[in-house]
């Protein structure tokens, strides 16, 4: 780790004080770690082919016509993405659902635009974060295993 000096003007610097009081940073430099980290990592999902995981949460009105099936088919059709959902009924009306998705950061924009953009779906939020893919081989119990993860 490399320690650095820099010099900010005192609004900015009280924008890191509250940043660190509303988060719970023990230092202002954890603070500006996260601040830096959280934009480079926007910066890198503004790539089309970097590979991502994401969530994706939206609210939705289960009432309206057809707008169920279409989400479960969305999801369908885009299986290689789509990792896990999650659906909380919040009233008579509404529901939550928030999904977890992983594949290049163009076709989860692509796919999270096409589910945000259905008529009665609000509030639709994603979360990107950069990965890489690396070959790993270890053990499992019984013999070696080759297998994928992913890394933040």
């Amino acid at each position: 780790m490399q320690r650095i000096t820099i010099t900010i003007d005192d609004d900015l610097l009280t924008v890191v004080d509250q940043l660190m009081l509303e988060r719970g940073y023990t230092s202002r430099s954890e603070a500006i770690r996260d601040i830096v980290r959280e934009r480079g990592s926007r910066e890198q999902t503004q790539t089309p082919d970097q590979l991502c995981v994401a969530t994706l949460s939206y609210v939705y009105d289960h009432a309206t016509r057809d707008l169920a099936r279409r989400v479960t088919q969305a999801h369908h059709d885009h299986h290689d993405l789509a990792v896990a959902s999650l659906r909380v009924h919040l009233d008579h009306e509404s529901c939550l659902e928030s999904s977890v998705l992983r594949g290049s950061a163009q076709d989860i924009a692509k796919f999270a635009d096409g589910l945000s953009s259905q008529r009665g779906v609000r509030y639709a939020q994603l979360h990107t974060i950069p990965v890489t893919l690396e070959r790993a081989e270890h053990h499992h119990g019984h013999g070696k295993s080759h297998h994928d993860h992913l890394h933040v």
